[in-house]
């Protein structure tokens, strides 16, 4: 395969069966069961850098880090555009491992020296940090894998500008109702617009499946099943 000028870019969400990661008040806690969550950190453990946004940074102050599984830390990336998230964050003040603030312009905040402020122009659309950029710097400090957690604005904007190579998706067997789709709009008006992917693997996790789809020619998942899991009939 040739070389590659941007990392291979994982996007991993957990749903309701119609395809909902919160309820419309934003509870999402948890939407998926105990053995989904050993799973999502083998991905995160299997990935260069993991990314969530302002949103996501805001609404649950993840730690990002790998607990439940050996393996190594990623570097965490916190994608900031207007530089909302404090220096209370869990992301900041935890220093198990490097993090990197993602704004468009220079932070002034007082961050801890473990954290990286990176600050890159906004898209051609003034929505958001410009992705090409972004996967570009990630690629400059060595990220060959990136795992994208959420939320639903930025997983819709690396599908939009077509920079998903897969596709993680597990399905819990609730039904929500009113609340947050995982996806926003694409701006596909017709079928034959929609972007169509591989189903590679669906494994039963615990109660969960999980859906593995990719881009044709992308790579496998750089790790193997969890070992909960079973093959789905």
């Amino acid at each position: 395969m040739p070389p590659r000028s941007r990392p291979w870019v994982t996007v991993h969400f957990a749903q309701s069966l119609d395809g909902r990661i919160a309820t419309s008040t934003g509870d999402s806690r948890w939407i998926s069961g105990q053995e989904t969550t050993r799973f999502a950190h083998a991905l995160r453990a299997a990935a260069d850098a993991v990314l969530v946004g302002s949103g996501t940074a805001l609404a649950d102050d993840p730690l990002l880090t790998v607990r439940h599984v050996p393996g190594k830390q990623p570097l965490r990336v916190v994608l900031d555009t207007r530089g909302r998230v404090p220096p209370a964050a869990q992301l900041f003040r935890d220093a198990t491992t490097r993090t990197l603030h993602v704004t468009r312009q220079a932070s002034r905040a007082t961050l801890p020296s473990h954290v990286e402020c990176c600050a890159l122009p906004v898209a051609t659309n003034g929505e958001g940090i410009h992705l090409d950029a972004l996967l570009g710097a990630l690629a400059e400090r060595g990220t060959r894998e990136l795992l994208v957690e959420g939320g639903r604005g930025v997983i819709t904007s690396f599908l939009r500008e077509g920079l998903v190579d897969r596709l993680v998706v597990t399905v819990a067997p609730l039904v929500i109702g009113a609340g947050i789709e995982a996806v926003g709009d694409l701006g596909t008006r017709k079928l034959d617009q929609a972007l169509r992917l591989e189903l590679r693997r669906v494994v039963h996790v615990g109660g969960d499946v999980l859906l593995e789809l990719a881009r044709e020619g992308a790579p496998p998942l750089p790790l193997s099943l969890p070992h909960a899991a079973s093959e789905a009939s």
